[in-house]
């Protein structure tokens, strides 16, 4: 019992961190830009004692749908490498990426060209069929095909080869289709990089409601990615109904992927980064590496975003390009360690 009050209170002090650490970057995030606004200013604004439109119009949707986003790929990250067994593992690895890029270069060629809205925002403004629709809707189908072509959830290492298919094959389908108009190639190429500068309140909201839609299940589910980490056998012989469970955690890591990737496109590495550095900390214990998995992702992406809008600023980079450029080393750290040890 006093060996456990160390690493009880280890724990706790890493969720007070991530706690702060997400609350410093929402105050960062809407006090830095183009223009600065004093802190006192952003949280006058943010507790409504003061009008400020560049906070609460602006700055703070962008921030809060940066950090739902984060906060699924984080999640939704951890799920799956919890669930393969494989360190490696991210979001991405189901197809939903290549899903998404496919339907939205599928709409532009539906509309017959594009809008500069598109090019910019990513969404069809006035039109009801927007691009964050179909690359959620992309995201969804790619990852039902890839348990298709895996036959279930029965063989991990099926499923695995099966998205790695899926995705290549989109992607094939999606050059081809950019390959047919300079403009098409620019703003899909804009959508696959990942922004987050046109993320309003709507796309808040919905963020919102997928993540409590996939989140708890997620949650309830971490004792079976821990039963899962001595192996499937022993997992079946504590009496779980492995199958279904599997499918259920696989379903609503895709569904935080997919809202994920419809709001903001593709940022790489966030689910990839965020488990690994949290499991130092924390263990391997999914009941806390899930919703720690969720914070850091939150607050991984909005200092990314941070970053992205300040390093050129009054110009913005892609905030995919950031986390490639912060998770890209990382990535190829862990192959090396991994190499090392076998």
């Amino acid at each position: 019992m006093v060996q456990a009050l160390p690493l009880a209170l280890k724990r706790s002090l890493v969720f007070l961190w991530l706690v702060g650490l997400l609350l410093l970057a929402l105050v960062l995030g809407v006090g830095l830009g183009a223009v600065a606004i004093p802190p006192g200013e952003v949280v006058q604004a943010l507790l409504g004692l003061r009008e400020n439109p560049i906070v609460t119009e602006m700055r703070l949707p962008r921030v809060l749908g940066g950090m739902l986003v984060g906060a699924a790929l984080g999640v939704a990250g951890a799920a799956f490498q919890g669930l393969f067994r494989n360190p490696l593992a991210d979001p991405y690895l189901m197809g939903a990426a290549a899903g998404a890029a496919f339907a939205v270069t599928l709409l532009a060629v539906l509309l017959g060209g594009l809008t500069p809205a598109f090019a910019q925002h990513g969404i069809f403004q006035g039109l009801p069929l927007s691009a964050t629709l179909f690359g959620f809707l992309g995201a969804l189908l790619a990852t039902l095909l890839t348990l298709i072509l895996a036959g279930g959830t029965a063989r991990t290492g099926e499923l695995i080869l099966a998205g790695v298919v899926v995705g290549s094959v989109l992607t094939g389908f999606t050059t081809y289709l950019m390959m047919q108009d300079a403009d098409r190639v620019r703003a899909v190429f804009a959508y696959t990089l990942g922004n987050l500068a046109f993320v309003g309140w709507p796309g808040v909201r919905a963020l919102l409601l997928f993540l409590l839609l996939a989140l708890p299940p997620l949650l309830l589910l971490g004792r079976v990615l821990n039963a899962l980490q001595l192996g499937e056998e022993t997992a079946r012989s504590l009496g779980l109904p492995l199958e279904p469970l599997k499918l259920l955690l696989l379903l609503a890591a895709s569904l935080l992927t997919a809202a994920a990737v419809a709001q903001a496109g593709i940022i790489g590495f966030v689910g990839l980064v965020t488990p690994h550095l949290l499991r130092r900390l924390l263990g391997e214990d999914y009941r806390l590496l899930l919703p720690a998995s969720a914070l850091g992702g939150a607050t991984l992406l909005a200092l990314a975003d941070l970053l992205a809008r300040t390093l050129t600023r009054p110009a913005e980079l892609p905030v995919g390009v950031v986390t490639t450029l912060l998770g890209g080393p990382f990535f190829l750290y862990l192959m090396w360690r991994r190499r090392g040890r076998a």
